[in-house]
């Protein structure tokens, strides 16, 4: 039904493409932290690519630590614009042509969120049109907890500051709103996906079925506001602390998970969430 995806859980080497490609995994969001991605080798980037057929997909674009990188914060929003635009100049230059954003950092006070909101929408205004003139765009992730975009009230004023301005679906971020209601609210602007699972009470990054979401009615809604990229996954080969699991997750494991969710056969369950997990603000 859809091309399979991975964002990249560690450091990138030749072995990763490898592996992707053994495993079926067609697409690649190149994912890793501030200074793994200062230290990428883009050029190695595009020969593994090349070599093993996988697509770099998309590039999300560092957002943490979060007193270093915050397009939402009046001290930082500035720097983090200008830091931001030299990775849409690397990754462009190999192809990639979009860009997850995390239109903020947290904590953020209820009575700071308005103002963070018109700080992040200038800083997006700004990285759309440059993302634009390479041809590229700038796709909105949907956040957690106090960040902003933790609906989708948030996610369309945020995209209100652009008409290029796209959205990042994660599917385990949304804690006070219906999936199902959030897509529909969306519609044609969620332009890729963050796939996983979780229990409702926080992000957890679990593999689809390992937590309570409705896989079925997802995928209807995604059809009915005719979602056709990549789907792609979100989520470490290693257990979080939240879940138990008796082996690291493969590469293989996302794609046969995948399958299941498109022919909707029962999914494979390889693990048990820990039990009484506290809700994020508990």
């Amino acid at each position: 039904m859809y091309r399979i995806g991975v964002s990249t859980p560690k450091a990138i080497d030749e072995e990763m493409f490898k592996l992707y490609s053994e495993a079926g995994i067609t697409h690649m969001e190149v994912s890793v932290d501030k200074w793994k991605s200062e230290a990428l080798d883009y050029d190695k980037l595009l020969e593994w690519s090349k070599k093993y057929g996988v697509v770099l997909y998309s590039f999300h674009l560092p957002f943490w630590p979060f007193d270093e990188i915050d397009i939402s914060h009046p001290a930082m929003a500035e720097a983090s614009i200008e830091y931001l635009k030299g990775y849409i100049d690397k990754g462009t230059k190999i192809g990639i042509d979009k860009y997850i954003i995390h239109p903020s950092g947290e904590p953020i006070e209820e009575k700071d969120r308005k103002d963070r909101l018109e700080i992040a929408k200038k800083s997006l205004a700004v990285l759309a049109e440059y993302a634009k003139e390479k041809g590229a765009v700038i796709c909105v992730e949907n956040l957690p907890r106090t960040c902003l975009g933790r609906d989708s009230y948030d996610i369309l004023e945020l995209l209100s500051a652009h008409s290029d301005l796209v959205a990042c679906f994660d599917t385990n971020h949304l804690l006070d709103e219906d999936p199902i209601k959030f897509i529909k609210a969306i519609g044609d602007k969620i332009y890729t996906l963050h796939v996983s699972d979780y229990d409702f009470k926080n992000e957890r990054h679990w593999l689809p079925g390992e937590g309570e979401l409705d896989w079925q009615s997802i995928l209807s809604a995604l059809k009915e506001i005719g979602y056709k990229n990549v789907w792609l996954y979100e989520m470490d080969l290693e257990a979080p602390n939240t879940i138990i699991r008796p082996r690291d997750l493969t590469y293989k494991d996302f794609y046969n998970n995948a399958k299941e969710l498109f022919e909707n056969k029962s999914l494979s369950k390889i693990s048990t969430p820990v039990k009484n997990l506290k809700k994020w603000n508990e």
